[in-house]
Formats: C-alpha cells, structure tokens, sequence
C-alpha cells in the first residue's frame, strides 16, 4: 500500500495494544448502585470504543435488558456486585459477535454455579483465568496483522495505480472479514454443542424397576 504504509500499521497495531483489560483487583470489592457501574465501565472502557466520544459503553437500558435476557442475576437491594460487573464484562465482549442466545448458553451454566456460590473456586477466578490468557494473546494477533496487511500489499499488482491503494486495503479487510466469519461460526457451533450438552444433562435418565408404577 503506497499512501501512509507505516503509519496506518502502526496505528492498527497501536489499537491492539489500547484494548483494556479489566484486572479483578480494579473492580470495587464493594456494591454500587447502577450508576455507579455505568461510570466505572465507562472509565475503564472507554479507550476501546470506536468512537470514544460518542459510544456508549453501557446503559440503564442496557443493563436491564441483560437483567430481562436472563444473562445477568438481579441486584440486591438495587445493587450490584462485583461479580456483576465480572459478568457484565464478559457481555461487553460478546455482544459485538454474539446473539442474546448465545450470550445466554455460554454464562447461564457459569452463573448457575459460580455466581456468589462462595467456595474456593468461584467466578473471579474464571474470570482471572480466562482474561489472563487473551492479553497474552495480543502479541500473536499482532504478528497475525501483519502478516495478512503484507500478503494485501502483494495483491493488485496489474490494476490502475490510481485504485491501487484503495483495492489493496479492500484485500486487507476481505483478509480479516474472512478470519473474523470463520472464527465466529467456530465460536457458534461450540456455543450450539454447549446448549445440546446442557439439554441432555437436564433430561435425566429414568431408573424404575420392573414393577414400578408410573
């Protein structure tokens, strides 16, 4: 790509590394009201909206939505918890790939269990596990971009000089577009095993002798 080539790169991988990651240690060990939680995730999130002076990060409406959709336990005396807000981070990250159902499979088994279930091994350990695992994951999807913005430079070679730049950036995003499909359909059938494991699980098998009444 001929205009900018660096700047744009470096740029693209300068938003990788502004992608936030809420550490559990940043979350109030105490309740907020839901104003509170709305301005607490606004702070902490705000850098990774794609318009950081117009998005919203999270509403009222949106939280009683998810309240509604069964993907977030009600507050407690109108306050919410910090493994609300755990939960509500991981909503916050799903929503943008995910349907409501989707997003209901995968954290109804995690809240049914782990939710203020207070044992040893509980939802902020989850949560630690799992959001650990992905910053570390930044470097190689860094070096992914790169490597895919090189093969978009190679492509185009016979057209117009003048559309040259804008076709190889076309190639650029058909790169990714493709990767984030793929990978979204291999989230979505997981996300349907998931739902299948947890319907026969609830179907328990009958155990009756021979004799028994019904």
């Amino acid at each position: 790509m001929t205009i900018n080539t660096e700047d744009l790169l470096n740029s693209l991988l300068e938003s990788l590394e502004r992608i936030e990651y809420i550490k559990p240690e940043d979350i109030p060990n105490i309740d907020l009201y839901m104003d509170q939680v709305t301005t607490f995730m606004d702070s902490k999130l705000r850098a990774s909206a794609r318009y950081p002076g117009e998005d919203k990060i999270l509403t009222k409406t949106m939280i009683n939505n998810y309240a509604k959709n069964d993907l977030l336990p009600p507050p407690i005396k109108k306050k919410y918890s910090k493994e609300h807000v755990l939960l509500l981070i991981f909503i916050y990250y799903y929503k943008g790939i995910l349907s409501i159902n989707d997003i209901q499979t995968l954290l109804h088994p995690i809240t049914e269990k782990y939710f203020q279930n207070e044992k040893d091994f509980d939802l902020e350990d989850i949560y630690q596990e799992v959001f650990s695992m992905e910053k570390s994951q930044v470097e190689r999807m860094k070096e992914d971009v790169i490597a895919k913005y090189k093969q978009a430079e190679e492509t185009f070679g016979q057209a117009p000089e003048e559309d040259r730049d804008f076709l190889q950036k076309f190639a650029f995003i058909c790169l990714l577009s493709f990767d984030v499909y793929v990978k979204k359909m291999i989230i979505e059938k997981l996300v349907d095993d998931l739902a299948d494991c947890g319907k026969k699980q609830a179907v328990k098998p009958s155990h009756k002798k021979n004799g028994d009444k019904e």
